[in-house]
């Protein structure tokens, strides 16, 4: 039984078994073959595209329900029902090699898991969605995966996600660190939970910068002139320019963000911005191109594990960016409540070990970091290097001083969105 929280009941259910590969999740597979996870745009190609409307045309066509403001949350998933499969949406690459936490889940749970690497990038995924959902029919997932940001903020305010049922994420409330909770683009998790997360800081070619990096304000060092790179990523991007600033982003408006922006400007007219970049910034900084940049913590891991570099990284001490790539339910999933199960699932330790020994992405699971620390002292040779690398590493694992100092992303939501990139666009624009 699913209501799309409206009354008007839809048939459940959902493709049939999948058959899993069996092969063991293998630490850092991900930094082994040199690939990040916003590298995927390039992997998937054409059949992942096409995943998504393979899926849509597998799923019943409906009419849009009429709303009833009777019809509570609470009543919502009061009806529904377990079916014993659930179908799942993520980004390429993003998950342990041979699924092995998913074949857990299904051992445990008797749900079978169809899961698809259909997300190229947000924009994208949600240009597929959006006239789906508004035309009232399934996109024929139960769960995706989608960052904090533009898109997370148009979903919820056009009521295009189910709100979760907060008494079957147990794991998450006993095992999730705070900083993950409740965070001010969805209060109270009442739309989302993080499937993995990452702190957007400053990163330092060691072989030109021979000084440790503490501030934001290197960013506009004119010692640095041409070699500094940027974000082209906007909401990252403007982050920078308020904390550069001493304005705090959650709680920024028009007249912060034009301060921002001044800032911005005045350091690219200046020429120490050699150029805004998305995820080629890395690759740039390591070859020298530029000596500094911003930078994703998780890309500085996995580009040192890959290629023998040595970049630094740090999180400033003004602040830098935290963001979450996260689970969420659209409107009209055929399968809520084994959606929910399984996305309680991967707040369990030793599922968020699994997960976090693959993909070298923060957890939102502190109590994993024993069980990566366990693994590795129970492996040999390369892996339990590897393991040892991802156990120990602050980029991975964040020290208690560095999530203080990590801001979420602006409020863009709704009317918000236009003004913002109104602003902040023409600063990569010229």
């Amino acid at each position: 039984m699913n209501d799309d929280l409206t009354g008007a009941t839809a048939p459940g259910g959902g493709s049939g078994p999948r058959s899993l590969a069996h092969p063991a999740a293998q630490a850092g597979a991900a930094a082994a073959r040199g690939l990040r996870r916003r590298d995927a745009l390039a992997l998937a190609g054409l059949a992942s595209l096409g995943g998504l409307a393979a899926a849509c045309a597998a799923q019943p066509i409906r009419a849009a329900p009429q709303p009833s403001p009777r019809d509570s949350v609470a009543a919502f998933w009061a009806r529904q029902r377990k079916h014993g499969h659930v179908n799942f949406a993520n980004w390429p690459l993003y998950i342990d090699p041979g699924h092995q936490t998913l074949q857990d889940f299904t051992a445990a749970t008797g749900i079978t898991v169809s899961y698809a690497e259909v997300i190229q990038d947000d924009e994208s995924w949600y240009d597929d969605i959006n006239p789906i959902l508004r035309a009232g029919e399934s996109i024929g997932y139960d769960i995706m995966v989608v960052t904090d940001g533009f898109q997370f903020s148009e979903l919820v305010s056009q009521g295009e996600l189910t709100p979760l049922d907060q008494r079957l994420m147990q794991n998450f409330y006993r095992y999730a660190r705070p900083r993950f909770k409740n965070r001010s683009f969805d209060p109270g998790n009442t739309y989302s939970m993080p499937w993995a997360g990452g702190a957007t800081g400053i990163a330092w070619n060691p072989n030109f910068i021979k000084k440790p990096i503490t501030s934001i304000d290197e960013l506009w060092n004119p010692a640095y002139k041409g070699r500094v790179g940027m974000m082209s990523d906007l909401l990252d991007l403007g982050n920078f320019g308020m904390i550069r600033q001493g304005i705090n982003p959650e709680k920024s408006g028009p007249a912060g963000w034009r301060r921002a922006a001044r800032a911005l400007a005045e350091q690219r007219d200046a020429g120490l911005v050699r150029g805004y970049y998305q995820q080629e910034y890395i690759d740039i900084l390591s070859k020298g191109e530029t000596w500094i940049s911003m930078a994703w913590s998780g890309d500085v891991f996995l580009q040192n594990l890959s290629s023998g570099t040595d970049l630094r990284f740090v999180i400033p001490r003004e602040g830098g960016n935290m963001w979450t790539d996260n689970m969420m339910i659209p409107r009209r999933a055929q399968n809520p409540v084994d959606a929910m199960m399984l996305m309680d699932w991967y707040y369990r330790p030793a599922i968020a070990a699994m997960l976090t020994e693959a993909i070298n992405y923060i957890p939102p699971v502190p109590a994993a970091q024993p069980v990566v620390a366990a693994d590795a002292a129970r492996a040999t040779g390369s892996q339990k290097a590897l393991l040892t690398k991802v156990a120990t590493s602050d980029l991975v694992f964040l020290r208690a001083a560095e999530y203080a100092r990590l801001r979420n992303y602006a409020d863009v939501s709704g009317r918000k969105q236009q003004r913002y990139l109104s602003i902040f666009q023409p600063i990569i624009g010229g």
